[in-house]
């Protein structure tokens, strides 16, 4: 668990290559978990109310969802790879309900052999 969420910070901007699937889904569980953690947390710090939390810690929140960001965009790149897909498959989630569950679908396959190694 660790050594998977390590490896998706080592690979922030790595857009080529693959992930496996324990990579993929422990660095997507942690930094959910992570989030809503420190969302609890501000809350609390702030007497429940999010807009004086946000309001004081703004610009460094958007700065680190967008790393964030950046860096599971590049991880669902390489974990597509590993199944052998073009990262072009991530617009398959536009696609309202089904885009979403074939989405899934491709993150749940094993990995494959393929030329992103």
């Amino acid at each position: 668990m660790i050594s998977s969420y390590k490896k998706f910070w080592s690979n922030l901007f790595n857009f080529s290559g693959t992930a496996s699937r324990s990579e993929y889904w422990w660095a997507i569980i942690l930094n959910y978990v992570l989030g809503f953690i420190i969302l609890m947390i501000g809350s609390a710090m702030f007497d429940g109310s999010a807009d004086i939390f946000y309001s004081y810690f703004s610009r460094p929140i958007v700065i680190i969802t967008a790393i964030i960001w950046i860096g599971t965009l590049s991880l669902r790149f390489r974990r597509l790879h590993d199944t052998n897909h073009s990262a072009w498959w991530l617009l398959i989630e536009f696609v309202p309900v089904i885009g979403t569950i074939w989405y899934l679908i491709l993150m749940i396959m094993p990995t494959k052999s393929n030329g992103w190694q």
